[in-house]
Order: C-alpha cells, then sequence, then structure tokens
C-alpha cells in the first residue's frame, strides 16, 4: 500500500489521540505508530522530536484554538481583563470537554503525580504570556525590580490558578460541568477582588461554595 505524503501535524495530532484512547497506552515507537498508520517515519519528525513533544503541543493547541475563538468576537474585544479571563476559562474548557476523554487519559493521576505536569509546560509558557498582556489592574509600585517580582508572580498564581481549576474539572461529575463553571466564575472573582484589595465577600462566596462541595463528595 502506497505511504502518505500529506500527513499533517493535525492528521498526527488526530492520530496519536486516537492511539492512546483505543490502546489504553502510547506507541512503542514512531517507527511502529507510523508503519501502522501509513506514513513514513520521517514525516512523523518533520513536526515532533518524539511523542512527548507531542502531547505538550496538544495542550498547547488547545490553547491556540481557544485564542483563535476569542479573538474572533467583537464582544471580547471590549472586555476589560476580568472579563477576558472569564471568557479564557469558559472557552479553554469547552475545548477541553470536547476532548475530555483524551485529556482524563493524559492527565491521569494528576493530583498526586507531577509529572502530568510536564505535558503542560508548552500550555504554561503560553498561558503565563496571555496574562501578562491582559494589563491586570494591580497596585502600583515605584521600584522597577519590585514591580517585575509583582508581575512574576501575578503570572504564576495565575496559572496555579488555571492548574487548580482543571483538576476541579477532572473530577467534576454534575451534568455539563456545571460546577466548573461556578468554580470558574467565583475563582476567577476572587482573584480580581484580592488584587483590587477588595476580597472579603468574595472569599467567603468561594470558601461556601468548596465546603459545600467537599461535604457533598464525602458523603
Amino acid at each position: 500500500m502506497p505511504k502518505n505524503k500529506t500527513i499533517s501535524k493535525q492528521d498526527l495530532i488526530s492520530i496519536y489521540m486516537d492511539y492512546v484512547l483505543a490502546n489504553n497506552s502510547e506507541p512503542i515507537s514512531v517507527y511502529s505508530f507510523s508503519k501502522l498508520n501509513n506514513f513514513d517515519e520521517g514525516l512523523f519528525y518533520n513536526y515532533f522530536g518524539n511523542f512527548k513533544a507531542l502531547e505538550r503541543h496538544i495542550f498547547m493547541a488547545f490553547f491556540e484554538n481557544t485564542i483563535v475563538t476569542l479573538e474572533k468576537s467583537e464582544d471580547y474585544q471590549k472586555f476589560d481583563a476580568r472579563n477576558k479571563l472569564l471568557s479564557f476559562y469558559y472557552t479553554f474548557f469547552e475545548n477541553l470537554t470536547i476532548n475530555r476523554s483524551y485529556v482524563v487519559y493524559a492527565l491521569k493521576n494528576f493530583s498526586k503525580n507531577l509529572k502530568s505536569l510536564e505535558k503542560l509546560s508548552s500550555l504554561r509558557k503560553q498561558f503565563k504570556n496571555y496574562i501578562s498582556l491582559l494589563d491586570i489592574e494591580t497596585f502600583n509600585i515605584n521600584y522597577k525590580n519590585i514591580q517585575q517580582l509583582k508581575d512574576k508572580t501575578l503570572e504564576e498564581s495565575a496559572w496555579i490558578q488555571l492548574v487548580i481549576t482543571l483538576n476541579f474539572w477532572l473530577n467534576d461529575a454534575s451534568a455539563s460541568f456545571e460546577k466548573t463553571d461556578i468554580f470558574i466564575e467565583k475563582s476567577v472573582n476572587t482573584s480580581f477582588d484580592l488584587i483590587n484589595t477588595q476580597p472579603l465577600n468574595s472569599v467567603i462566596d468561594l470558601g461556601k461554595f468548596l465546603f459545600k462541595e467537599k461535604m457533598f463528595m464525602n458523603q
């Protein structure tokens, strides 16, 4: 049978995701993977150095697809930083939900196995850059070095918040993942209120929600 000479990066991603879900494991080698799917092994290396690089790209692709969708929205362009970030979260997790079976597989034992975070390393870099471009207003500090540290802390905190939300979503069994939507709204609003030094009501609101969820999950 002739080999497929026109395989694209997206083709490879789709084939790989289908393979790991069907076999509950990654391919043994690039050679066996390419032979099984009828394309030259060298074509794989045109896009990725190995399967780990491909896995990292998949999560970055979820991010990129989210940004493309948001930038098509005229309303999004008019939003302030808070509503832009909320829109990002809702759209990003819609993309994850479409591919939930793969995400659950790729991040199995996510909360217990920090190695899973390696698959998110490219996403982390892109997301932190996205946060830096949102121009989130915080209290001003006149010292350059401290200001730079504050900006980096803001980006890292935003990343941790995304990881926590991802873990919540992975464990969410509610219809249409509506509890994740609630968590997103409360956590993003709380983070912005904390930045603006008006935290109390939002902290209490988020705390009540988490307490209720913990009590429900322990039943």
